[in-house]
């Protein structure tokens, strides 16, 4: 197969203070497309910088967004990354090299290493893998409301250098986009009618500190790992409280006309 020319598209919203980084740090794309949902930083300016071409639609979700990214892309192979995304050295020339000989498969996974708020992760944790390379006449982006992926039919393609994402560099950024990420999944949740939340609320805080701390080998990121999986408990917690919260409020809204946020007290529906 012949050399296969590839779009790198970005989507953004006030991330100045990563994306020249993101952007500089991939080789060989024969176009660079940014897609902004209206930026209040210089993120627009940084990326005509480096002869992106821009353009600018409100935030649709996460989904949608990248989806219609993707689709002003005027090639049909796509590098898709985060704007808190970088290629490392080795990661930036095995792309290269592989669309240089041409692709063998319709999709190519990689390892995402993660910054834990003052250090990376260790070489022996265990990565997040998502398809970030692609044909999108052979894949698409999955419709959840938070975090949407590429999905594209076996076999796919395995790329062997990492993907460095410098997406939580202090706990508080942390904790503010596990709020805003469980409110966006709460919703979605609402709407599949979930059973047994009690219990979840209960169990898959439990659940989810264990995996990420032993199973994906967090503990051997030391304190940064507690705090990451102790995050991700959290996390687990709040989507399926704020799926319960939802519940008890549309409960509300039904049985009268007060208002649902200042309920007055009283024996709530949990107690009954």
């Amino acid at each position: 197969m012949a050399h296969t020319e590839f779009s790198l598209v970005v989507t953004t919203y006030n991330n100045a203070a990563t994306l020249a980084s993101c952007l500089q740090s991939v080789r060989g794309a024969a176009e660079i497309l940014v897609l902004d949902s209206g930026s209040q930083d210089s993120s627009r300016d940084i990326a005509r910088q480096v002869g992106a071409r821009i353009e600018v639609q409100p935030f649709q979700g996460y989904g949608p967004q990248k989806q219609a990214a993707v689709n002003m892309a005027s090639h049909d192979w796509v590098l898709l990354l985060d704007a808190d995304e970088v290629l490392s050295a080795s990661l930036a020339r095995e792309i290269e090299l592989l669309m240089h000989r041409g692709p063998q498969h319709d999709a190519y996974r990689v390892k995402r290493r993660e910054q834990l708020f003052w250090r990376w992760q260790h070489p022996r944790t265990k990565f997040v893998e998502a398809i970030r390379l692609f044909d999108r006449r052979q894949a698409r982006l999955s419709h959840e409301a938070v975090h949407a992926g590429v999905v594209a039919s076996p076999p796919v393609g395995e790329l062997h250098s990492d993907l460095l994402h410098f997406g939580e560099t202090d706990v508080h950024t942390k904790v503010s986009r596990l709020n805003n990420y469980s409110s966006g999944m709460a919703r979605e949740r609402l709407l599949q009618r979930p059973k047994y939340l009690k219990l979840k609320m209960l169990l898959a805080p439990c659940w989810a500190f264990w995996r990420e701390y032993l199973l994906r080998r967090q503990y051997l990121n030391g304190w940064a790992g507690f705090i990451a999986a102790r995050s991700s408990a959290y996390y687990t917690l709040l989507k399926y409280a704020k799926v319960f919260d939802l519940q008890q409020e549309r409960h509300a809204a039904l049985m009268d006309s007060r208002p649902v946020h200042y309920r007055a007290p009283g024996k709530s529906s949990d107690e009954s």
